[in-house]
């Protein structure tokens, strides 16, 4: 756990898992070769010896204007996946949210950047045989967009996620369809960042001449920032998530702006800096 405050708004980072994960998994060309040649500013917090890349799945909660809003919920527990990392999970995850002070009966709302597996498991948890929400008092705010392409989709690993995890809270009353420039306070709104997935949104913050955003998926890990136009094997749309990159990029370099990297090892949040005719990420310390 890490925590941050932009403004008034206090930032809560929930770990999951953190490990280092061969490149070439999520980016083509993330070889070890390419990653050790980015060393000088990925080693050691975003690469190891071996030319790995550093990742984590983590939630983040903030508070903004006595509102409690957990961003993306993780893999979760007793869920059946392809991959067998991610498979029947037994994990503390809700117990450290009630160590961080935020039982999960206490959260006003979910967030979800967009619907894939690793960001939607912790929506619901399995309670006599059947998936219930995980935060009986929350709204869980899905994009509009992104229900309507993932809930007809019909490729098994993308539809298992959106079965247990999230078509559970839309029949429960619990979950509200929003566009992607939906404010949930004066000080926490969201906005599109498509290419991904088709309806994919980032997650801005501004309070007291702070600002900070938290990423999504738009990217995986701070070497995009070096190389935006690098194939990620889990863009929906690879040449709208590359124009989506770079314009990131170019918006909050050499800004005042905290960006949240949603899978970005500790401490996760750090700044973009122009570096040539690309971009380099500095962590926060």
């Amino acid at each position: 756990m890490n925590q941050f405050k932009v403004g008034d708004v206090k930032i809560t980072r929930i770990i999951e898992s953190e490990a280092a994960w061969p490149g070439t998994w999520l980016l083509p060309d993330a070889t070890p070769e390419n990653v050790k040649k980015e060393a000088d500013w990925l080693y050691p917090i975003f690469s190891d010896e071996k030319g790995k890349l550093r990742m984590s799945i983590h939630a983040l909660i903030v508070e903004s204007q006595g509102k409690r809003i957990i961003v993306d919920t993780c893999i979760g527990n007793d869920k059946v996946r392809s991959n067998p990392v991610w498979s029947n999970l037994k994990l503390p995850f809700l117990n450290d949210i009630e160590k961080a002070g935020h039982a999960a009966d206490k959260i006003d709302c979910v967030v979800c950047t967009h619907l894939h597996v690793d960001h939607v498991g912790w929506n619901t948890m399995l309670k006599n045989g059947k998936w219930v929400p995980t935060f009986p008092n929350a709204r869980y705010l899905i994009g509009g967009t992104e229900w309507d392409f993932f809930s007809t989709f019909d490729g098994k690993d993308m539809r298992d996620p959106v079965e247990d995890s999230v078509r559970p809270v839309v029949e429960a009353g619990v979950a509200d369809l929003v566009d992607s420039n939906f404010r949930i306070t004066d000080e926490v709104w969201l906005e599109p960042s498509p290419g991904h997935t088709p309806g994919h949104h980032s997650v801005r913050i501004s309070s007291k001449g702070h600002e900070a955003v938290i990423t999504g998926d738009l990217m995986h890990h701070p070497i995009q920032c070096k190389f935006p136009e690098w194939d990620d094997g889990f863009d929906s749309d690879l040449p709208m998530a590359k124009k989506t990159r770079r314009a990131f990029c170019e918006k909050y370099a050499d800004t005042n702006v905290v960006v949240f990297g949603t899978h970005f090892a500790t401490p996760s949040a750090g700044k973009i800096s122009k570096s040539g005719d690309a971009f380099r990420f500095t962590a926060a310390k």
